[in-house]
């Protein structure tokens, strides 16, 4: 007679077999999101050696560890970024300030994680009048960034302006330093340092009073593929914010918060 061991062993093998004859799945594998961006200074940026830094990216790594995701993260030129979230082959835009034009295309999240000053940069030697009015700009050439916002009275003033458009920091202010314009709208976050490192500190300036103090969030596709996922991100910021850990964050990169 068979001993129960025996059964027990014959009982393995066989499903041992059986297990062995099918292919292998990785049940466990993550949710992978692709994260799409521009170089925001402090915020999103590539190391030369390709690695990703910066508060939000800190931020995502940390959702991805509490939520058990993956992140793949993916720089662009902004309005590119915004095209491939708005089309849903992104999952997730890093640092967008809203508009009602963006959210009739995209769903931001309902913390926003840092804020900016936005201003005019000017050269110092050429200094044009600007108390808030639009209207005293109307014959000023002015450069803008592809794909930015400047806030609501920007917007509503910007039909009656003389705009160029560029598509970086850096080209901007050369293009101020060469009196291509006479004036950069831009925020201060990403442009100080750049104005640094180009050597044209002490050449251009940014004017008082602020174009616009603009919040800044993630914003998903309007259709998420993983629909959790706002709402997730959102709960971990509020308990970031309550637990001082975010602040903790803002102060490494020397991030302003709302």
């Amino acid at each position: 007679m068979q001993s129960t061991v025996d059964r027990r062993h014959a009982l393995t093998s066989l499903c041992g077999i059986a297990l062995g004859a099918l292919p292998h799945f990785s049940w466990a594998a993550s949710p992978e999101l692709v994260i799409a961006g521009t170089r925001f200074e402090k915020i999103y940026e590539r190391r030369p050696d390709g690695e990703f830094a910066g508060m939000g990216v800190d931020v995502l790594r940390e959702f991805a560890r509490r939520y058990g995701y993956r992140l793949q993260f993916e720089i662009y030129p902004w309005r590119r970024a915004q095209e491939l979230v708005i089309s849903g082959r992104a999952d997730m835009l890093v640092g967008p300030y809203k508009s009602a034009e963006r959210e009739r295309s995209m769903r931001f999240s309902e913390q926003a994680f840092f804020q900016d000053h936005v201003a005019f940069y000017v050269r110092a030697n050429a200094m044009p009048v600007w108390e808030g009015d639009y209207h005293a700009l109307k014959a000023r050439r002015i450069a803008t960034l592809n794909g930015w916002n400047y806030g609501l009275a920007f917007t509503q003033a910007a039909p009656r302006l003389h705009i160029s458009v560029t598509n970086s920091v850096e080209s901007g202010l050369r293009m101020l330093a060469a009196g291509h314009v006479e004036m950069f709208a831009t925020n201060r976050r990403d442009t100080d340092p750049v104005l640094l490192a180009l050597g044209l500190q002490d050449k251009l300036m940014a004017l008082a009073p602020l174009i616009d103090v603009q919040d800044a969030y993630f914003a998903f596709p309007l259709a998420p593929r993983w629909a959790e996922v706002p709402a997730q991100l959102d709960q971990m910021l509020v308990e970031m914010k309550k637990s001082g850990e975010l602040q903790k964050r803002a102060r490494r990169y020397g991030v302003t918060l709302p």
